[in-house]
C-alpha cells in the first residue's frame, strides 16, 4: 500500500465521526432523491403499463341518446382510431350492514369480448354473463373497504327500480385508477363505487336499446386531439352532447398528473439543499484537515511528491465520504421508495406493484453529489497542493485580533469572561459564523417545507367546509327537476331546511382564452352556501353578472366588469355575454357563479334544480337515508362531516409518512452541522482550551466557552429557519396550485415549534457528543509544541 494511501485511511479513522456526519447529510440528501425520482417513475411506469395494456381511451363525450348507427360517422372522423359506445349512468347501491346509501356510477360492458378500449383487469371472478341482467362487476376499492367478494350481493336502483345485483367479479380498470366521485376532494371507497354490467342489461333497465350516451375512443399516432375533439363536437352536437374532452381533463388522470408535479417539484428542492450543506461541510473540514496538515505537506513534497498527487489525494478523501454517504442513500432511498410506492398502491389502484429504479437517476444522484462536494472544496484543495513546501514549515499566521463591535458599545464589561470569549470568537469569525447558521436554519426550513402541507390542508378544509359550506348533507339529483323536490325533501321528518343548488356546464370564453366549468346558480336566500371575497369574508351574490373564482379569473384573465361569453352545454345550449361582477376566493376546483334565476334564464329553463343543501337531525340520519332511498330522482348523498373525516382517513398514512421523512431528514442536517462545527472548534482551539484548564478554568467553564458559541449560532439559526422555511413552502405553494385544489399559505405555530425543537434537540444531542470529548482533554498531549 502507498504512503498517501495509508495517510489517507488513517486521516479517515481520525475523522470518523466529522466523516459519519457528512455522509449522513449526503446520504439524506441522495436518499430523498432516489425516493421521489423512483416513486415517480414507479406510478408513471404502473400508469402507463396500465394504460397500454387495458387500452386506456384518449378521448371521451357524454351526450343524451344517439342511435347506435352513428358509431359508424364517428370511426371515420380524422384521427380516431377505435370507437366504443357505452351506456352509462348515475345509480344508488344498499350494502348489506352498511346503514348509508353508496352512489355509483353504472358502466356498461360491450357485448364483444374482450373490450376494445378501457378493458377490465380481473382481480377476482369474471365478467358478467351477457344473457343475465342481474350479474356485476365491482370496482376494487369498493368490494374491499365493504368486505365483498364474488358470490356476495347489493341492491342497486336503477333508473327508479330496486334490483339485486350477484358479484361476479372484482375489477380495475385504467380510466378509474383513482376512484374519486366527481366534485369531492378525495376518494371515498365506502360510499362511491363503479360498477359494470352487460350492455344489453343496461341498455333494458334504461330503455337505451341500439343507443348510447357515452363514447370513447383512440387516436392515431400523430393525430391532433383538437381536430378529432371538434369533429365529435359538430358530430355530437344534435345529440346533447357535453363536449368532448381528452386525457388531460379526465378526473383520475388529471389526479395522477398533479401527484407527478408534486413529487417533480420535491425532488429538485429538497435535495439541493442537502447536497449544498454537505458541500459546505465538506469544504470546512477539508479546509480545517489542510491548515492542520502543513508540516506533513511540506515534508511529502520534499520526498518528491508533486502537486497533483496531493491535490489527488484530498480530492480521493472527499470521494470516499461522499461514496460512503451516497451508497448509504441510495439503499435507504430505495427502502423508502418501495414503502412509499406500496402506500400510493392503496390510494391509486393499479393491477400490480412495479417499482421502478432506473440506472440514470442513480448516476444522477451520485454526480450531482460528486460535483457539488468537489465544487465546494475545490478551493481547499488547490491550497493543498499549491502550497510552497517553506511556507509550509512556518505555522499558519495568527488570526488579526482587535476590539469587537462589543468591545467598542462598551457592552464588553457587563458579560462574563468567558461569555465575552464566545462573543469575540463569533464576531472574528463572521463568514464561517453566517455559514454555520445557514447551515443549521436549513434543518428547520426543511421540516418546516415537508409538514407545512398538513396546516395548509387543514386550513383548506376549514374555509371550504366550515366557512363556504354549512350545510350538514347535500343531496344531488339525477338531472334538473322542478322547484317543487325541495318541499318533498322539507317533508322528510329529521330535514329542517332545503336550499336550492343548480348547476350548468358550461364553456367560458373571454378573448383568446377558454375553460370548461359548471356555473353554479346561488339564491340570495341561501344560508348553507357563503361565497367568500378574497378576505374570507361571505358575500351575497350579486343578482346580475358573473362571478368568477379568482382562480378562474387568473386563467381567463378575466375581472370585474369585462364580458365573459358563456355557451351552455346543455338544453337548448344558448351562447350569452354575461359581465363579471366580482372575483371571490376558492381553494378547490374551478367554478363561476350566478343567482340562480338568473342562470336559470340564461339556460332557457324555469326553476329548475339539481341538488339541495340540507340542514337535518343527525340523531335521525338512518331514517332520513332510508326516505331518500325512496325518491327515484336523487341520485346521491352527501354528508359534511363524512366528506372531512373520509379525507383525513384517506391521507393520513401519506401524510405521516411524509412527516416523518422530513423530521427525520431535518434532524440529520441538525446533527451534522452543529457536530461538525463543534468538532471543528474543538480542534482549532483545544490549545487555547487546554490551557485555560491549566490556569485554572474548570471543565463546566471549558465547555461553557465552546458549547455556547454552538448555542449562539444555533439559536441565531431558528429565526432565520422560519424565514427560509417559509420561502420555500411559498415557492411549493407557487408551483404545486392546480385547477383540482390551491394550497394556502398557511403554517400553523405548532409547526414553527416542532421545527425549533427539532434543531434544537439535535444540537444538543451533538453538544453532549463533544462535551464527552472535552472531558476526556489530554492537556499534556495538547500543550506540547508542534515541531
Amino acid at each position: 500500500m502507498k504512503a498517501l494511501d495509508r495517510k489517507l485511511i488513517r486521516d479517515l479513522w481520525l475523522m470518523r465521526g466529522q466523516a459519519l456526519a457528512i455522509a449522513l447529510v449526503i446520504a439524506s440528501g441522495v436518499a430523498t432523491f432516489i425516493l421521489l425520482v423512483s416513486t415517480m417513475d414507479s406510478l408513471k411506469l404502473m400508469r402507463d403499463s396500465f394504460y397500454r395494456e387495458y387500452g386506456f381511451a384518449e378521448v371521451f363525450s357524454r351526450l343524451k341518446r344517439a342511435p347506435e348507427g352513428l358509431k359508424e360517422r364517428i370511426e371515420e372522423v380524422p384521427g380516431v382510431e377505435l370507437v366504443e359506445t357505452r351506456v352509462v349512468a348515475d345509480v344508488r347501491l344498499e350494502v348489506s350492514g352498511f346503514g348509508e346509501p353508496v352512489s355509483a356510477m353504472l358502466v356498461s360492458l360491450p357485448p364483444e369480448r374482450p373490450a376494445h378500449l378501457n378493458r377490465l383487469y380481473l382481480r377476482q371472478g369474471r365478467l358478467p354473463d351477457p344473457d343475465r341482467d342481474d350479474e356485476a362487476v365491482l370496482s376494487e376499492a369498493f368490494a374491499e373497504a365493504h368486505g365483498l367478494g364474488v358470490g356476495d350481493t347489493v341492491k342497486a336502483v336503477i333508473e327508479g327500480r330496486m334490483k339485486e345485483l350477484s358479484i361476479s367479479g372484482i375489477a380495475l380498470s385504467p380510466e378509474f385508477i383513482l376512484q374519486v366521485r366527481p366534485g369531492a376532494l378525495s376518494p371515498d371507497f365506502k360510499r362511491y363505487a363503479i360498477v359494470w354490467m352487460s350492455r344489453d342489461a343496461v341498455e333494458a333497465a334504461y330503455d337505451m336499446e341500439g343507443a348510447f350516451n357515452d363514447v370513447v375512443a383512440s387516436l392515431t399516432s400523430g393525430a391532433d386531439p383538437s381536430r378529432v375533439i371538434a369533429g365529435l363536437d359538430e358530430l355530437l352536437a344534435r345529440y346533447g352532447a357535453l363536449g368532448a374532452t381528452t386525457r388531460e381533463d379526465q378526473v383520475s388522470h388529471r389526479y395522477l398528473t398533479e401527484e407527478f408535479n408534486q413529487l417533480e417539484r420535491s425532488a429538485t428542492i429538497f435535495p439541493a439543499i442537502f447536497i449544498g450543506v454537505a458541500a459546505f461541510l465538506l469544504n470546512v473540514v477539508i479546509s480545517r484537515t489542510v491548515s492542520t496538515q502543513r508540516e506533513q505537506i511540506a515534508a511529502l513534497k520534499a520526498f518528491g511528491y508533486g502537486n497533483f498527487a496531493i491535490g489527488l489525494h484530498y480530492v480521493q478523501l472527499i470521494f470516499l465520504i461522499v461514496l460512503a454517504g451516497s451508497a448509504a442513500g441510495l439503499a435507504v432511498g430505495v427502502w423508502l421508495g418501495t414503502r412509499l410506492s406500496e402506500l400510493y398502491m392503496g390510494f391509486y389502484r393499479f393491477p400490480y406493484l412495479l417499482y421502478d429504479l432506473r440506472p440514470g437517476v442513480v448516476i444522477t444522484a451520485f454526480a450531482i453529489t460528486g460535483g457539488a462536494a468537489l465544487a465546494g472544496t475545490i478551493f481547499a484543495v488547490y491550497r493543498a497542493a499549491a502550497l510552497p513546501p517553506a511556507e509550509a514549515l512556518r505555522p499558519e499566521p495568527p488570526a488579526r485580533y482587535r476590539q469587537t463591535l462589543l468591545d467598542t458599545l462598551g457592552y464588553g464589561r457587563v458579560l462574563s469572561q468567558p461569555s465575552r470569549m464566545i462573543i469575540r470568537n463569533i464576531e472574528r469569525r463572521p463568514i464561517k459564523s453566517l455559514l454555520s447558521i445557514t447551515g443549521i436554519s436549513l434543518a428547520g426550513a426543511i421540516l418546516i417545507a415537508g409538514i407545512f402541507f398538513n396546516d395548509a390542508i387543514d386550513f383548506l378544509i376549514d374555509v371550504q367546509f366550515r366557512l363556504a359550506q354549512k350545510e350538514d348533507m347535500r343531496v344531488t339529483f339525477t338531472g334538473p327537476v322542478s322547484w317543487k323536490a325541495l318541499y318533498d325533501l322539507e317533508g322528510v321528518e329529521g330535514v329542517y331546511r332545503a336550499e336550492p343548488a343548480r348547476s350548468v356546464p358550461a364553456t367560458l370564453r373571454f378573448r383568446h382564452r377558454s375553460y370548461r366549468t359548471a356555473v353554479q346558480g346561488v339564491s340570495t336566500e341561501n344560508r348553507l352556501q357563503d361565497l367568500l371575497d378574497t378576505d374570507l369574508n361571505p358575500i351575497e351574490v350579486p343578482p346580475r353578472g358573473l362571478v368568477l373564482t379568482d382562480h378562474l379569473g387568473s386563467i381567463l384573465k378575466a375581472g370585474p366588469g369585462d364580458l365573459v361569453t358563456i355557451e351552455v352545454l346543455e338544453g337548448a345550449k344558448p351562447v350569452v355575454e354575461v359581465p363579471v361582477a366580482m372575483l371571490v376566493k376558492q381553494y378547490i376546483g374551478v367554478s363561476a357563479y350566478m343567482d340562480i334565476d338568473e342562470l336559470n334564464r340564461l339556460a332557457g329553463e324555469g326553476s329548475a334544480v339539481t341538488g339541495a343543501n340540507l340542514v337535518i337531525d343527525r340523531a335521525r340520519l338512518p331514517a332520513i337515508y332510508g326516505e331518500l332511498s325512496g325518491m327515484p330522482r336523487v341520485a346521491g348523498t352527501a354528508v359534511r362531516t363524512d366528506d372531512i373525516r373520509n379525507f383525513y382517513e384517506t391521507q393520513a398514512e401519506i401524510f405521516l409518512f411524509f412527516t416523518f421523512i422530513a423530521t427525520l431528514l431535518a434532524a440529520t442536517i441538525a446533527f451534522g452541522v452543529v457536530y461538525n462545527t463543534a468538532r471543528i472548534a474543538l480542534s482549532e482551539r483545544s490549545r487555547e482550551l487546554a490551557s485555560l484548564r491549566v490556569l485554572g478554568y474548570t471543565r463546566g467553564e471549558i465547555s461553557y466557552i465552546l458549547l455556547g458559541e454552538l448555542a449562539v449560532l444555533t439559536l441565531a439559526s431558528v429565526p432565520l429557519g422560519f424565514l427560509f422555511g417559509r420561502g420555500i413552502a411559498a415557492y411549493m405553494v407557487n408551483e404545486l396550485g392546480s385547477d383540482l385544489f390551491r394550497l394556502p399559505l398557511v403554517i400553523d405555530p405548532s409547526t414553527y415549534a416542532m421545527s425549533a425543537a427539532v434543531v434544537l434537540g439535535s444540537a444538543a444531542v451533538s453538544g453532549l457528543i463533544v462535551r464527552r470529548r472535552l472531558d476526556r482533554l489530554d492537556l499534556v498531549e495538547v500543550l506540547k509544541a508542534r515541531e
